[in-house]
């Protein structure tokens, strides 16, 4: 698997990661087999994983997805010593609804708990600030993540689901190593938002979530002619040919697609094989600039 640098840490992780959600959620696969879906994504060179303390169903099992990544990579017969966790903070779910919560006191808790889900024998790898929440400034909700990086609990700290001038501010709190906010062929805004040059001119990483566009979206890939043609064309498959496209936009992106089965995560880590043009990029972009 090719690998890139985390941010400007030295540190040099897969090119493309596991997005670990699908493994917790709602119509979730049963745990074998999402302990299998993360080995075999680690046979095949994943270094990364992107989890979260509200991947779960609701309040109720806090943390169900670090639990699970923390079983996975203990029961794992190879080497994952050199395996990187990314977990977030900053959502609760009351009632299993989505909830931005960037309440200091509250971060500072699951960032413990975090902690302690994810083995609670080493720092937490990346701990990411999920989403602003407008009750907070963003001072204030990430001065418990720079209170737990001087404490050793975390790592390196991102954010999710910022602008530029948000990361900005988020960088004179503490330093940032990564970005991760929404990048897939219907919602291209970190190209023209800033955030994505930003990102490549200060030498972070940024990882795209719902690369694919998610369970509402994936499956109208298909009904895009040109990524179906070039997929064709290159032999691979349209979510495949996705991820490429991704990858080729900016030297800084390192995409997670989410899998709950073994055979998508094997697809998946196919696209860091696949190399486009720039006239196929270009065939990509004008096809889904609306």
């Amino acid at each position: 698997m090719e690998t890139k640098q985390l941010g400007n840490t030295g540190i040099t992780v897969s090119a493309i990661g596991l997005g670990a959600m699908p493994l917790s959620v709602n119509d979730r696969p049963p745990e074998s087999q999402a302990i299998e879906v993360s080995h075999k994504a680690l046979d095949f060179g994943v270094t990364l994983i992107d989890t979260a303390d509200a991947y779960c169903q609701d309040e109720s099992e806090k943390h169900h997805n670090e639990r699970l990544i923390a079983k996975a990579l203990a029961q794992y017969s190879g080497d994952a010593s050199n395996a990187i966790v990314a977990t977030k903070g900053g959502f609760i779910l009351p009632g299993g609804r989505w909830t931005r919560n960037g309440n200091p006191d509250r971060l500072r808790k699951t960032i413990r708990e975090s902690f302690a889900a994810l083995g609670g024998e080493k720092p937490i790898d990346i701990w990411q600030y999920h989403a602003p929440d407008t009750e907070y400034t963003i001072e204030e909700s990430l001065a418990p993540a720079k209170e737990a990086v001087d404490e050793g609990l975390i790592c390196f700290v991102g954010v999710s689901n910022f602008s530029v001038e948000q990361i900005r501010r988020a960088r004179n709190e503490v330093e940032i190593v990564s970005v991760q906010n929404q990048y897939n062929p219907w919602h291209r805004q970190p190209e023209f938002d800033g955030v994505l040059e930003y990102c490549e001119g200060e030498g972070l990483t940024f990882l795209p979530w719902s690369p694919l566009g998610g369970r509402r979206r994936v499956s109208m890939l298909q009904e895009i002619p040109e990524i179906v043609r070039l997929a064709e064309e290159k032999g691979v498959s349209i979510y495949c040919l996705v991820l490429a496209w991704l990858r080729a936009k900016s030297p800084c992106v390192l995409p997670i697609p989410g899998a709950s089965k073994v055979s998508s995560i094997v697809d998946s880590l196919r696209a860091a094989d696949v190399r486009l043009t720039a006239e196929e990029v270009g065939r990509i972009d004008r096809a889904t600039s609306g």
